[in-house]
Parts: C-alpha cells; sequence; structure tokens
C-alpha cells in the first residue's frame, strides 16, 4: 500500500453470476486526486465505481478508505457522493430542493441547509434558480444542480458516473473545465468514469484505462498518451493507424525489415521491450507527415511509400486516406493531396508505437532477410 493512498483497492474482483467482470484490481488514489476510469462499454469501469460506492458487493477483495475498510459498509455510510449520468433529479422538487435533499435526510436543521444550499447555489453559478424546477432548466444547470446535491453533504470522495455524457458537445467543453476548476477549488478527491478519451486527457491528475475488468495502464495523461504500454491501450489512445512489420533488436535501436511499402529502417528502443520476429506498428493520423515521393527526408523516423486514395477537411486540417500495401491508414496535413498521387507517410520515432505481435500477420509482405542495420 502507498503511504499517501486513501482510497485504496486491494486484489477487488467483481462477477455476475457466472460472467467476471472485474479481475484482482489493484488501486491507490491520494487524497485530492482526480482519477479518470477509461474504457469502452462492458469493460468494467462503471462496475468498478458501484463498488467504490458500496451498491454492488466485490466478490473479494477489500476496499479502504483512510486505512478503515468499507468494503461492506452501506453507501449512506462511507462519506461518498455520486453523481448520475442521468442526474436523478427530484422532477417536483424545485432547484434548492434538490440541492439540500441530501442534507434534509441526515437530519440537518433547517436553517443551516438553507444557508448551505445559498452559498452550493452560488459556487456553482445557479444564482436565481433555486425556485425553479429541473424541467425549466438547461442540460448544463440540471447537471450543476446534481454536482450541487453531491457536494453539499461535503463527501470525502465525489464519484462521477459520465456526468456530461447527456450535455451537447459545446457546452460539456465549458462544464468539464468547470468541474475541473471546482475540484481543485474544494480539493476534494474524485473519481470520474467515462468512455471519452479528450474529456479523461484535460481532467484527471491520473488516467486508469480498463480493458475486459483489468487494468490496461496507469499513469498521467502525458504518460498513457505518449507511453502506451500496449497495443489495446496506443488504438484507445487514438493510434488506430496500424501496420504489421517484422524486425530485430540490435543495440539500442530496432531494425525494421525491408518491405513493400518500406525500405529498410530502424527506430531508437525508447526502452521498449521488443523481440525479434512480428511487430504490430500503431500511430495517430495527427503524426504521420505526407512528402512528395521526390522530397528527400533526412529525419530519423520510418518512411512508407503509399497512394492517396481519399481526403476530407474535418477543419484544420487536411485528412487523407493512404493505402500502404494491403493495408490502409489515415493521415494528417495542413494541405490536400490529389487522390491517386504516390506519396510518402513519414511517422517520427517516438510516435511510431511498436508492439511485439502475438503471431505472424503480414499486412503487408515482409522480406525477413533484408531486415536493416543501424
Amino acid at each position: 500500500m502507498e503511504q499517501s493512498a486513501f482510497l485504496e483497492l486491494n486484489s477487488v474482483a467483481c462477477r455476475y453470476g457466472n460472467t467476471q467482470v472485474l479481475n484482482d484490481i489493484n488501486l491507490s488514489i491520494a487524497r485530492g486526486e482526480f482519477v479518470a476510469l477509461l474504457g469502452s462499454s462492458g469493460c468494467g469501469k462503471t462496475t468498478l465505481l458501484r463498488v467504490v460506492a458500496g451498491f454492488i458487493a466485490p466478490s473479494s477483495g477489500v476496499v479502504s478508505v483512510g486505512r478503515k475498510d468499507i468494503t461492506h459498509l452501506p453507501p449512506d455510510k462511507r462519506g461518498m457522493a455520486l453523481v448520475f449520468q442521468s442526474y436523478a433529479l427530484w422532477p417536483h422538487m424545485t432547484v434548492a430542493q434538490n440541492i439540500g435533499y441530501g442534507l434534509k435526510l441526515k437530519g440537518v436543521a433547517k436553517a443551516e441547509i438553507t444557508s448551505r444550499v445559498a452559498a452550493m447555489q452560488t459556487l456553482l453559478g445557479l444564482d436565481g434558480l433555486g425556485a425553479r424546477k429541473p424541467a425549466a432548466l438547461s442540460g448544463g444547470q440540471r447537471q450543476r444542480v446534481a454536482l450541487g446535491r453531491a457536494l453539499a453533504v461535503d463527501p470525502e470522495i465525489l464519484l462521477l458516473d459520465e456526468p456530461l455524457s447527456n450535455l451537447d458537445a459545446r457546452i460539456r467543453l465549458t462544464v468539464r473545465h468547470e468541474l475541473r476548476a471546482l475540484q481543485k477549488r474544494l480539493g476534494i478527491t474524485a473519481i470520474h468514469v467515462t468512455h471519452d478519451r479528450e474529456e479523461a486527457m484535460v481532467m484527471a491528475d491520473r488516467i486508469v484505462i480498463l480493458n475486459a475488468g483489468n487494468i490496461a495502464q496507469q499513469g498521467t495523461p502525458e504518460e498513457v498518451y505518449n507511453r502506451p504500454a500496449s497495443a489495446f491501450v496506443a488504438a484507445f489512445m487514438g493510434a488506430e493507424n496500424v501496420l504489421h512489420l517484422e524486425g530485430a533488436p540490435q543495440g539500442g535501436n530496432f531494425n525494421i525489415a525491408a518491405a513493400a511499402s518500406n525500405a529498410a529502417g530502424y527506430v531508437p528502443m525508447l526502452g521498449r521491450d521488443l523481440r525479434a520476429g512480428a511487430i504490430e506498428a500503431r500511430f495517430r493520423p495527427e503524426a504521420a507527415q505526407l512528402f512528395h515521393t521526390d522530397t528527400p527526408i533526412a529525419a530519423p523516423g520510418m518512411t512508407f511509400l503509399g497512394d492517396v486514395t481519399a481526403v476530407s477537411y474535418p477543419g484544420g486540417h487536411w485528412r487523407h486516406s493512404v493505402r500502404l500495401g494491403d493495408r490502409e491508414i489515415m493521415a494528417d496535413a495542413s494541405r490536400a493531396f490529389e487522390p491517386g498521387e504516390r506519396v510518402q507517410v513519414h511517422v517520427a520515432p517516438d510516435a511510431l508505437f511498436l508492439f511485439n505481435s502475438p503471431g505472424p500477420n503480414p499486412a503487408i509482405s515482409i522480406s525477413r532477410s533484408a531486415a536493416g542495420k543501424a
């Protein structure tokens, strides 16, 4: 256990019937830390949040707060508050009544409820809206009311179950920054479940990526984005371009064999644990650079030859679909190349994520004997 840990999960597992949902989860969260649980639907992130909240009992393992075992405590005895995806506001209650609902359940004096509700409305920019019903509020305002109800009871830990997913994209951008600023101002410990990679990146101190009930990787946003620990994490963090190559480590470099779409080359190992044979190379569209075939490229990294098949403009850049051998990848550029144009696709070493392949999968035919030398 980490000395600075506040909330700890030790070997937590959970199953529904014969289905194992969580597998031996070990996680330590410091007081005041904002942690995002990130993953696709069905990965176990919401189940993990509900185990922490006390709505689901783990099949094994221990949940503790401040080194006190709370594994079998009911939700209302854990010092936590949960903001649901649907907000779960009482439609017949006013904003003030919704915010003060938890305080009323705790038997707090009426005068104190009024004072704390007023302070919460000011904190969340809801002044003047206390008498309105939820139906008369915007999505962003309803989200703030739900947050106010959670914070009014002064929880030690704030749990957020995709609370921004029902907001319009434009409002969501604003609210995510407001929520992060509020969390930092209050110094509250927060766990935020989301499937939105960008949301996790801009809000969290640490991201925990889940896959099939396991922690695939955890680290700062910069760590999981720039140093993915597996092909799964790289793909989930946006490196969806994939090429299957072959090569071998030599010295401090990994030599990549020549193929139909690339000359032999090498990239620094950068601490990666790579063995000789088939590798999976991943990179993001924005990490690729496009050049004419007659443009000399002296920069380190790998260069692939391909043909532009389609061009679109999503805003701020041109996105190209480029066929490399039997594989099609996406690459961004500041100007448009024409469909049918032969181009070079260059990827810098630190943007080319290499992983050992479970077996040969030569989407681009490789000459094993043509491994280059550094």
